[in-house]
């Protein structure tokens, strides 16, 4: 099996995504968030505000190069919403195996994410007006790194998973 890993805007429903493909696939799930706040012993919410976003950027940058050493393939990896946001990153991603930009609007995001206080990006007077220039800055990125595109908005996972699961066949030799 190919990875797959899943980029998108936070809130578009990576992890919970990522987690139940895994679990079809019978696979590991990883998510680059996780892996950093593991290694650092500390949440990103913390090392944004203590070490700042271009320190955190790097570690993102460092975890995919670990992922790449790894002997091991066939896992379901999500990253941070950021992440693509790096030339270097886009590259490390497309490497990694094959990447599905999960597409959501921004009134999605907002409704998910409203009332979460864990997200520093969000911290915002004007968290939907943050929302949608975040998106838009990070628009072409995305577009750039991904290798298929799945519109998640009013979707359930089931459906989520079962277009992945079809572009994944598609995929293999």
């Amino acid at each position: 099996m190919k990875n797959i890993i899943l980029i998108g805007f936070m809130g578009c429903g990576k992890t919970s995504v990522g987690k139940r493909l895994a679990q079809t696939l019978e696979c590991d799930f990883l998510d680059t968030d996780e892996l950093i706040e593991k290694e650092q012993g500390r949440s990103i919410s913390e090392i944004f505000a203590t070490d700042g976003e271009g320190v955190f950027r790097e570690m993102e940058t460092q975890c995919l190069k670990n992922l790449l050493q790894k002997d091991d393939s066939g896992f379901v990896l999500s990253v941070g919403g950021g992440l693509p946001i790096r030339e270097v990153n886009r590259e490390l991603l497309k490497k990694l195996g094959d990447v599905i930009l999960l597409h959501v609007t921004p009134d999605v995001v907002y409704k998910r994410l409203r009332n979460d206080k864990t997200r520093p990006l969000l911290q915002d007077k004007n968290p939907r007006g943050r929302i949608v220039d975040l998106m838009n800055a990070r628009k072409t990125f995305y577009e750039d790194a991904a290798t298929h595109v799945v519109e998640v908005s009013d979707r359930s996972f089931e459906e989520i998973v079962r277009e992945i699961l079809n572009i994944n066949r598609k995929e293999q030799p």
